[in-house]
């Protein structure tokens, strides 16, 4: 019995997914010239390979979106995927956020890197970048990095 309930459990735990709070620090870009600099709260929420994304900017912007896990091409049978993937991502973004030669040195070829496109409902579009590190030694949330860019030239620090 008490075997059963523990599945039911986990399966129930499972299925409402997860979330994490994210904060956003803008490092590039007119938001990031102001004194102090805004600091702006996001919500994570989904499981496995994709969810929600929430973001409230300016105190009263609300963002919403979803993230999604980006597939890694297969060898060279993807050839033109990977070219694809290459030309969408914040490769620029991540290095100046976290230093020259970073992206290619930590993110690329990562298992866990997600995409999310988040829309505002005064127009502002927030793309945004995630990824965690393939070691088994980080295996809490914390360990998340992330860059972001918005639709008005300022770039983003995504700390969880």
């Amino acid at each position: 019995m008490k075997s059963h309930l523990v599945v039911v459990l986990s399966c129930v735990s499972a299925l409402s997914g997860c979330s994490a709070i994210a904060r956003l620090y803008p490092v590039q870009g007119p938001l990031s010239t102001q004194t102090p600099p805004p600091v702006y709260v996001a919500k994570m929420t989904g499981a496995f390979n994709s969810g929600t994304f929430f973001a409230t900017l300016n105190g009263s912007e609300a963002c919403t979106g979803r993230w999604a896990q980006v597939t890694r091409p297969k060898a060279s049978i993807d050839a033109a995927a990977a070219s694809s993937a290459a030309a969408d991502n914040m490769s620029a973004q991540w290095d100046a956020v976290y230093g020259q030669g970073f992206y290619v040195a930590h993110v690329l070829g990562t298992r866990l890197y997600a995409r999310a496109v988040l829309t505002g409902n005064q127009g502002t579009v927030l793309n945004v970048e995630l990824y965690k590190p393939d070691t088994p030694v980080n295996s809490n949330v914390s360990t998340i990095r992330g860059v972001a860019k918005d639709n008005r030239n300022n770039v983003y620090k995504v700390a969880f």
